[in-house]
């Protein structure tokens, strides 16, 4: 971005998008959250990097402390328009050869951001990625019945601190403590509902395993063994579908083991960050 025009720009999407930089470091890391979460959810992993890495974080609109007046429910009622977000922050900060560390639905919506913008990424890291929610029989299993999600989908419209109470146990699982369930609970009820009932069918309902194939950037996989969301054969299917990708599987519980299992999550990043950046990590 050249000129007061693009500064201009550039500030109206760090503001819009919450986006914090810091850190040190040739290489930078992106971390993008999860549908109903933020950017504080990387807090148990994203300072291991800062002495090695620049580190750059972000709230999706409609996320966070992201500006709720810069919400279009025709622009994120897909997640391209969270794939837009996603590069819009890495245009304003000049980013090339990045590494993305996307959690949940942010492993498929750097998936459409790879694919667009290939250069702007080194390498994907998914934590617990899906690229399809919904069993479509006989071939694939996405963890959920059409009935069940518009049974999760229908409580939300009309119960959504009800909704919140269901869904919180069922990602965080039920070994990661009281504390930090509460905490996931909270950040959905924290979540404008208008913006959160658009971003959880955009993510639920979404199918992109037609995307994987286009996509041409090494990544790792990290699923966790015992997860309600994204059960371990997603991983498997993903794996196939990603020729050089690497899968690695946590022992444990939970949709979420960048919280409920950080060290053992911050020991496979470096590792994988290791062996791709020479030593670096």
């Amino acid at each position: 971005m050249q000129g007061s025009g693009s500064a201009v720009l550039r500030d109206s999407v760090l503001a819009r998008n919450n986006v914090q930089v810091r850190g040190h470091g040739d290489r930078t890391l992106v971390f993008a959250h999860g549908f109903g979460c933020d950017q504080n959810m990387w807090r148990f992993v994203a300072p291991a990097f800062e002495s090695r890495y620049r580190i750059v974080l972000f709230d999706y609109v409609g996320c966070g402390r992201s500006d709720l007046g810069a919400f279009d429910a025709g622009r994120y009622d897909r997640l391209d328009g969270y794939a837009q977000d996603l590069l819009d922050v890495c245009d304003a900060l000049d980013l090339q050869q990045a590494t993305l560390i996307g959690h949940s639905v942010s492993a498929m919506i750097g998936v459409l951001a790879a694919v667009r913008e290939p250069a702007r990424f080194a390498e994907l890291v998914m934590i617990g990625p899906s690229p399809r929610y919904l069993n479509d029989p006989p071939h694939y299993v996405g963890g959920f019945e059409r009935e069940d999600l518009e049974g999760l989908l229908e409580l939300m419209e009309h119960n959504y601190l009800g909704w919140a109470g269901a869904l919180a146990p069922m990602v965080m699982g039920d070994t990661a403590g009281p504390g930090l369930t509460a905490e996931l609970e909270h950040s959905f009820c924290s979540t404008d509902p208008v913006a959160a009932r658009l971003f959880a069918r955009a993510t639920f309902y979404a199918d992109n395993r037609a995307d994987l194939a286009r996509l041409d950037v090494p990544t790792l996989i990290l699923q966790v063994s015992d997860d309600a969301l994204a059960p371990v054969g997603v991983g498997e299917f993903m794996q196939r579908a990603l020729p050089g990708s690497e899968l690695h599987v946590l022992q444990g519980h939970g949709h979420c083991p960048h919280m409920s299992q950080p060290g053992e999550t911050v020991a496979v990043l470096d590792d994988y960050l290791r062996r791709r950046h020479g030593g670096q990590a």
